[in-house]
């Protein structure tokens, strides 16, 4: 197992850093199988009900009248208890995956998630929500944190040329990993499907036998770059150019770097990103058949239109922020996406398809382009030698949002229903309020200044700037 070690996943001459993108995407696209698991929540709640083949329609809080069966609402904790613990786990577990190097954080992060799939099989197989929970939701969720850290801070210290690109590209991973996702859990259930059973036992198990390869295959790739390595031709950039966009060439570790406004502003900043961006993501179905009218069809349409932007915004965004700075990028997610979430009732409105479909669009860009940013922009602040570390603990912003985002969504759209107000305009109130969170955090991103000197660690204790002690 010392192959696992960092000192043994160090560079030798002529590996090309061009290697270590796809070996984070071999996580990423794994562990984005997360966003995917709704495609389990209809059978999980039909798993005695597909057995005796008398499965009622869907309704919105429960799909099995029969006794023991489990809610939508039930099983819908899964993915929301997976969330927690991806901030948690990331929060606690950053320090070890900063001196454990990331070829151990990688094989750890396959051993959980993977772990976790195979423990929810067995929930599922004696029907007990409980373990389904401890699997999928506790283990695997821990194996998500892990894994989604684990490669920031080497891709950083490969790229620092291109610290938004490296990162956007690893993170793109994780938003398309429902593509493969989704298709894979639904073809697999289809083949193991049988008279008294749907599938979800046996398919969790086989995901997770083909996870585990294609992760430990990342984790084979990784490497970290020998000490005082920087690209061919690169040149640091000036103190001018640096002072503009506040990228220090110093230090803070994680201890101290949590202890400025600096991380508290960057955190309210991604919680409220995400908070915009996550519940309607969540609702997006529901939303545009009730505002638009459309087909169930045209919606699972939109829907997927969504991800391909969130996927594609991660790397747009992430690679504009090199050139524009973090902080200009992320006054764009802000300004721009308030004026579209105020927008948007009057699209629906106006009955105006592609405008509001483009719209969205562009939001759910800037809601992925806000994950793939942030830890450049972290690396900008902090330094390299605890970036991974910080990004962690910044990370539990993720968790908060997870629950606060679909959280004021639903309640909203609750209450205008229990008042009378139509369905169609259900959601205009959520969207002025999205609106307003946006302005909340422009005003947090617009705060962001330089760290104070007392907070930077001395630079004798690091060598390629890599922490000693």
């Amino acid at each position: 197992m010392t192959f696992l070690d960092r000192s043994h996943s160090v560079a030798g001459p002529g590996f090309s850093r061009w290697l270590v993108p796809p070996a984070a995407l071999c996580i990423h696209l794994c562990i984005g199988q997360a966003y995917a698991f709704s495609v389990f929540n209809k059978p999980l709640a039909q798993l005695l009900c597909s057995a005796a083949q008398a499965c009622p329609p869907a309704t919105e809080k429960a799909i099995s009248t029969t006794p023991g069966d489990w809610s939508i609402t039930d099983v819908g904790w899964i993915f929301s208890l997976a969330i927690v613990f991806l901030g948690l786990s990331a929060a606690v577990f950053g320090r070890w995956v900063e001196s454990a190097g990331p070829r151990k954080a990688m094989f750890a992060a396959a051993c959980l998630f993977c772990g976790g799939l195979i423990v929810s099989g067995l929930g599922v197989m004696a029907h007990n929500l409980p373990l389904i929970f401890l699997g999928y939701g506790v283990i695997g969720g821990c194996g998500l944190g892990i894994g989604y850290i684990s490669p920031v801070s080497t891709l950083i210290k490969w790229f620092p040329d291109r610290p938004g690109l490296a990162t956007g590209t690893a993170i793109m991973g994780f938003g398309g990993g429902a593509l493969i996702g989704a298709p894979l859990a639904v073809g697999l259930m289809k083949y193991y499907s049988s008279p008294t059973s749907n599938g979800v036992a046996p398919t969790m198990i086989t995901m997770a036998v083909i996870y585990f390869v294609y992760m430990i295959v990342g984790a084979l790739l990784v490497r970290l770059p020998a000490d005082g390595w920087r690209p061919a031709g690169w040149t640091p950039p000036t103190a001018e150019v640096a002072a503009a966009r506040m990228m220090t060439t110093r230090n803070v570790v994680v201890g101290d770097a949590v202890k400025t406004p600096q991380f508290w502003l960057l955190w309210a900043v991604l919680f409220l990103n995400v908070s915009a961006g996550i519940g309607v993501l969540g609702q997006a179905s529901l939303m545009i058949q009730e505002v638009l009218g459309v087909s169930v069809a045209a919606a699972a349409g939109f829907v997927g239109l969504l991800s391909l932007f969130n996927m594609g915004g991660r790397i747009f965004w992430a690679s504009t922020s090199d050139t524009i700075g973090r902080k200009q990028t992320y006054m764009i997610f802000f300004a721009l996406g308030a004026v579209l979430y105020a927008l948007t009732p009057s699209l629906g409105h106006w009955h105006a398809i592609v405008l509001f479909v483009l719209a969205y669009g562009i939001i759910l860009s800037m809601y992925g382009g806000g994950f793939a940013t942030i830890p450049a922009y972290l690396r900008d602040m902090f330094g390299t030698v605890q970036v991974g570390a910080i990004h962690g603990v910044l990370l539990t912003a993720w968790s908060a949002a997870g629950v606060a985002g679909p959280l004021i969504l639903n309640k909203l759209r609750d209450y205008e229903l229990a008042n009378g107000v139509a369905k169609a305009d259900a959601y205009s109130m959520t969207m002025y309020i999205m609106a307003g969170l946006l302005v909340i955090g422009f005003i947090c991103n617009w705060l962001v200044r330089p760290v104070a000197d007392r907070h930077y660690m001395p630079t004798t204790p690091t060598v390629g700037g890599e922490l000693i002690a």
